[in-house]
């Protein structure tokens, strides 16, 4: 950075020159070292995929959380900074339960990624405060289907049919521009997370060392069994 621009990174209220947030800016590359995450939408519902990237076999990879519940229906997958991602995620859960008890019916996949954004942003605005270091592709199914939905640290949104987060976005969403399809079932969707979650690992995909999250329009969110996702990827990569 430009000895002249260090001023404009001490503060997350003040813009630089060219009107850039430095802090929001750091928050991102937080996301983009963080580990990859996947996600995609099918006929009926929506999948997410993770790797956990284990650094080391003396960590047990059942500990390491990058998969979510929010409510029945909503489900989210975390890039970047963990503990900021389960203070999100607490709060989540939280909306979805005052909606459910206040209205008598499932809060809908948007506004909850709304208030979840609506919340981000205040910490770009503050002094004392610092952005969330997290990016959270968040799935669910509601009245108008599935819904698939990008958060960013600055607070922003973007709705997408497949997507990715974290270091290796660019191979895994390069490996989806050229084979999703709207049309998919279940299992394909599911083979087609595992084989982006691989592109982007550059080959270096560990099934021990993945967790897959399925909502659908006819069940509820559910986390597979690490025995079930560790055979998927198996077959799915072909044995390899």
């Amino acid at each position: 950075m430009k000895p002249a621009n260090m001023a404009y990174d001490r503060a997350i209220t003040v813009f630089s020159p060219d009107g850039r947030l430095f802090q929001v800016e750091y928050a991102r590359e937080a996301v983009k070292r963080g580990t990859t995450t996947v996600g995609l939408k099918y006929k009926t519902g929506v999948v997410l995929s993770v790797d956990k990237r284990v650094t080391s076999r003396l960590v047990e990879p059942d500990s390491i959380e990058k998969i979510f519940e929010i409510d029945e229906h909503i489900g989210c997958a975390t890039s970047g900074l963990v503990a900021d991602a389960r203070s999100l995620i607490d709060r989540a859960r939280l909306d979805a339960q005052i909606n459910e008890i206040t209205y008598n019916e499932k809060i809908q996949v948007k506004t909850l990624v709304k208030r979840i954004c609506d919340f981000k942003q205040t910490y770009t605005q503050y002094g004392g405060v610092r952005p969330f270091g997290t990016a959270l592709l968040i799935a669910g199914v509601d009245e108008s289907g599935p819904r698939l939905f990008s958060t960013d640290p600055s607070g922003a949104l973007m709705e997408y049919k497949a997507s990715s987060e974290g270091s290796g976005r660019g191979g895994a969403m390069s490996y989806f521009e050229s084979n999703y399809k709207e049309d998919m079932g279940k299992e394909e969707a599911i083979n087609m997370a595992v084989k982006a979650l691989h592109k982007a690992t550059e080959g270096k995909l560990n099934p021990d060392a993945t967790e897959i999250g399925v909502v659908d329009r006819d069940s509820k969110f559910k986390i597979l069994a690490q025995n079930e996702t560790k055979d998927i990827v198996t077959k799915a990569l072909g044995g390899k």
